[in-house]
């Protein structure tokens, strides 16, 4: 038999929705779902004409979050919450793999195998689990193979069909859509503070904004900034915490952002990126800077830029995190 290196073909496009026909899916109800592998091929796990497919009754994991409490005990009796940490997520999901002779469904077999435990190669990373509804919506979890690609080892099986309950392990717990949230502030045109009359110039503050975060736990945006701006500060007002962006920082020697230089700013993890990619982190007004997240619901934040002028801008973005699929 020849040597199978993965992916071996690519999956065929059967003209249905990605994932395949939406199927009752325990905890989140009809959905279809699709993998995509550290290589970025998406592989349909709902779609029968695929050559393997998903059985439904056994798939678990695509409920709300697990949590670890910690807890202090109360004089008179009971305990009082101190704090929730969300823990990581196993999602089982079984899968019937088939062919129309031996040769193809070990083809199949193999390709599904390498194609889900590659995300344990220390160069490629994890996979992507996506779910979608019939509407359109979807929510993504990125998955590391844990175990399960055995087959049943029942007889017969193994000729021309066979099934894995597969694991997978999932470090954040928590469902994202992969539809990202943005927000964008930009400076108009400046004019006189005395001509004709007096007037209110928008080269500082680009305004109180209120953002809101659809999903069901904080998330942690990501900013690019542009220039002309010598100094720009992040503030969230409910919470007071604020970060400032420097780029005439010691630690940076860069000057002024003049007009056109952008920096990003990624705040889990930490990270402040010039456009060329070099390493901005010192720009920030370490120690006193919170790289501050947005809660659920309404979040009332402002962006303040010093040396602004036409062209300044900043944008936010991120993606909402779900407690289910």
């Amino acid at each position: 038999m020849p040597l199978i290196t993965a992916p071996v073909i690519t999956p065929p496009d059967t003209g249905q929705p990605p994932g395949g026909t939406p199927v009752p899916l325990p905890e989140i109800g009809y959905a279809t779902a699709q993998y995509t592998d550290p290589s970025g091929t998406v592989w349909p796990l709902t779609d029968t004409e695929a050559g393997w497919f998903t059985l439904a009754e056994g798939v678990s994991g695509l409920g709300a979050v697990t949590y670890d409490l910690t807890s202090d005990p109360q004089p008179r009796g009971g305990a009082r919450l101190r704090h929730a940490q969300a823990q990581p997520r196993t999602i089982v999901w079984p899968l019937f793999v088939h062919g129309k002779d031996h040769l193809e469904f070990t083809a199949r077999w193999r390709q599904l195998a390498t194609a889900f435990t590659r995300t344990l190669r220390p160069d490629e990373g994890p996979g992507v689990l996506e779910i979608a509804r019939p509407d359109g919506t979807r929510r993504q979890i990125r998955v590391y193979y844990q175990e399960g690609f055995e087959g049943q080892a029942k007889a017969g099986w193994g000729r021309d069909a066979d099934s894995a309950v597969i694991s997978l392990w999932c470090e954040d717990p928590y469902w994202t859509d992969p539809v990202p949230v943005g927000v964008h502030r930009e400076t108009g045109t400046l004019s006189s503070f005395f001509n004709p009359f007096p007037t209110v110039s928008s080269s500082q503050v680009l305004g109180a904004t209120t953002v809101v975060n659809p999903g069901d736990t904080t998330v942690w945006p990501a900013w690019v900034v542009t220039g002309p701006a010598s100094l720009i500060t992040f503030t969230h007002q409910g919470t007071g915490e604020s970060f400032t962006l420097n780029p005439n920082a010691a630690a940076i020697g860069h000057g002024n952002l003049l007009a056109g230089q952008t920096v990003t700013i990624s705040t889990d993890p930490p990270q402040v990126r010039y456009q060329d990619g070099s390493n901005w982190v010192g720009a920030l007004n370490w120690p006193t800077a919170t790289l501050w997240g947005l809660a659920p619901g309404d979040n009332a934040v402002s962006f303040t830029l010093a040396g602004a002028a036409s062209g300044s801008a900043v944008d936010l973005s991120f993606n909402p995190r779900y407690e289910t699929a």
